[in-house]
């Protein structure tokens, strides 16, 4: 079985990836993030794989270790499920406030959640 790990190939990198990412389909949305999803644009010879985004706002998560956690949360669900998601550009986006919380309680409400996301899109 391969390992799931999350090379440089399986994230965006430049805006306009990003911005190609976030004009395509709307996937799902939840309490906190919304996912949206375009086909990947890469270069002849490359394998095309699932690649993550991630936009975690200031305005809605102001501390930053706030958005760093649900950074790793996010990345983290994305590693365990990359290989069984279809080969396209994955943007994350946190859209609303987080409410006032302990985050160990932030961390499993925005697991639970994109997970739930995930699975649904790999089905």
């Amino acid at each position: 079985m391969p390992r799931s790990t999350l090379p440089p190939e399986a994230r965006l990198h430049r805006p306009s990836e990003f911005a190609a990412a976030l004009k395509g389909r709307r996937l799902a949305r939840g309490a906190l993030f919304i996912v949206t999803s375009a086909p990947n644009d890469l270069p002849p010879g490359r394998e095309a794989c699932a690649r993550l985004g991630l936009i975690i706002a200031k305005r809605f998560a102001p501390h930053a270790s706030t958005r760093n956690a649900l950074k790793r949360v996010i990345r983290e669900a994305f590693r365990h499920r990359r290989l069984a998601l279809p080969a396209k550009d994955y943007v994350v986006r946190l859209h609303s406030k987080v409410t006032p919380a302990t985050l160990t309680a932030l961390k499993r409400v925005a697991r639970a959640e994109v997970d739930a996301h995930f699975d649904r899109i790999a089905r």
